[in-house]
């Protein structure tokens, strides 16, 4: 564990020896099954995770159930929204939910603030990721503001697609529709419109790409 924590975040090998030994041995590994929530909306944050494997999904839902993803994490990567969080003893304010079996090391908040007072490489990774997120969150808001709902599909259907032939994305339309912030009958409209034009097949909790060089004009903006 050890090893593959070094190796997902190098930025550890530059910690002063002090702080580098409290996040080591401070520190515990955690594996969540796929759809476990990492934190809830309203959630006091005890730990920051750092991603060792899987993928986690950072969102807003509303009363209706409608949500919109504001990024996601993958391994090497953490959530500033945990570590605004520790920093300013809020509460978490959206929800970050497993979409795989994820794997990460809990670094606990005494941990964290320590390090992050006292040392720059701390201080370098936090707004790194600050950076990243932020461009992640400016991109969202230009889609839901700027772009059609048929082109954040296309662009979204290319996003989810499995590399392996044939080219399939295994998501119902509640999913998307969750994704895009959307109403599942829109979607499934939109997503009939795809079939129609010979885009895809529409098959039980799985979408197969039969024109992906369609599709990629369909995600174009304009």
């Amino acid at each position: 564990m050890d090893t593959l924590l070094r190796q997902r975040f190098p930025f550890l090998e530059h910690l002063a020896e002090p702080t580098r030994t409290r996040v080591l041995t401070e520190g515990r590994a955690v594996t969540l099954a796929p759809d476990s929530f990492v934190c809830m909306e309203g959630d006091a944050c005890a730990a920051l995770a750092l991603l060792l494997d899987g993928r986690v999904r950072v969102y807003k839902s509303n009363e209706h159930g409608r949500a919109l993803t504001l990024y996601r994490i993958t391994p090497g990567g953490s959530c500033i929204l945990t570590a605004s969080c520790l920093l300013s003893a809020r509460s978490f304010p959206a929800f970050a939910q497993a979409e795989t079996t994820v794997t990460a090391w809990m670094v606990p908040a005494s941990t964290f603030r320590a390090g992050f007072a006292d040392d720059p490489a701390w201080q370098f990774f936090v707004n790194d990721l600050l950076a990243q997120r932020l461009a992640d969150v400016i991109e969202v808001v230009e889609e839901v503001a700027f772009r059609r709902l048929d082109t954040r599909l296309a662009h979204q259907l290319l996003a989810l697609v499995e590399t392996t032939e044939p080219q399939t994305v295994r998501a119902t339309h509640d999913t998307l529709a969750l994704e895009l912030g959307s109403a599942r009958e829109v979607v499934s409209r939109l997503l009939k419109a795809f079939e129609d034009d010979g885009l895809v097949i529409l098959g039980r909790g799985q979408i197969r790409l039969l024109d992906v060089p369609g599709l990629r004009l369909r995600a174009q903006p304009g």
